[in-house]
């Protein structure tokens, strides 16, 4: 794709590097992602969706409790590749800046993003299923914000304690390195790539997956803190910055969870 200049009298084309056409489509996925969960959010019922059936956008925007099983699995989908893609664009940098040494190709780094968000395409099964359940037991708001000061105190605590846990401290140790996880596992190809992809999705749903959860207490269509999340979880993964993040945030997550159970005590 080119764009042609008046340069000496002469037309001369600008034409963008594969390197900086890669980019612009992640950030243009990105970009898709949270115009869908925007679409969503705001209940449209799809007549301006494009070719996509009103009935699934329909769909999408119901109670979870009497939504279809692969509609919920969409909405957690694209939630989960709006949030999460952002937090991925250092490893993908580094993953890239390799290319100056030969080491890596386009298709293999198309391979590393599909490694990593078929991850968070399979955890979104598990996050859609605890939406289900949970609604069907009543202890969902249509919007996915808790109605039980018990589960919002549980997801709070768990949240909070995990920030502390060795399991947390190890995933992000890698995630903030992703140049010694490439030297640590790297071999040649997209499907060498593609593995690299799926271990890097895996540690960092090791790093976020309870944060995700707090989505039953922000509400899981709550772009203020689908926002609020996804800031927050790139952050952390910085060496520099996420270090004076993550001990204080657990602190402060555990402390609002013991308000929330003082609420449900009647006490506060």
């Amino acid at each position: 794709m080119s764009a042609p200049i008046q340069h000496g009298g002469r037309r001369a084309a600008v034409r963008l590097s594969a390197r900086a056409m890669g980019w612009l489509g992640l950030y243009g996925v990105i970009l898709a992602a949270w115009a869908g969960v925007a679409l969503m959010a705001r209940g449209l019922p799809g007549a301006e969706a494009g070719s996509v059936p009103a009935e699934f956008w329909a769909a999408l925007c119901a109670s979870a409790g009497e939504a279809e099983p692969v509609a919920l699995w969409a909405m957690w989908a694209l939630m989960a590749s709006a949030m999460m893609l952002p937090t991925f664009v250092p490893a993908l940098r580094t993953f890239t800046d390799l290319s100056a040494t030969g080491a890596t190709t386009g298709p293999g780094a198309v391979a590393l993003v599909a490694g990593y968000v078929a991850v968070w395409l399979a955890a979104s099964v598990f996050g859609a299923a605890a939406q289900w359940a949970l609604a069907r037991g009543g202890m969902l708001t249509p919007a996915g914000v808790s109605l039980s000061p018990w589960l919002t105190a549980a997801l709070l605590f768990g949240a909070g304690a995990y920030q502390f846990s060795a399991i947390k401290a190890a995933c992000l140790a890698k995630c903030r390195m992703p140049l010694t996880f490439f030297l640590q596992h790297w071999r040649p190809g997209a499907t060498a790539a593609f593995g690299m992809g799926l271990r890097l999705g895996a540690l960092c749903l090791g790093c976020c997956w309870a944060l995700m959860a707090l989505g039953f207490i922000g509400g899981t269509m709550n772009l203020v803190w689908m926002g609020a999340a996804t800031l927050f979880m790139t952050l952390e993964k910085l060496p520099e910055i996420g270090r004076r993040l993550t001990r204080p945030a657990g602190s402060a997550l555990i402390l609002a969870g013991g308000l929330a159970a003082l609420r449900a005590l009647q006490i506060a």
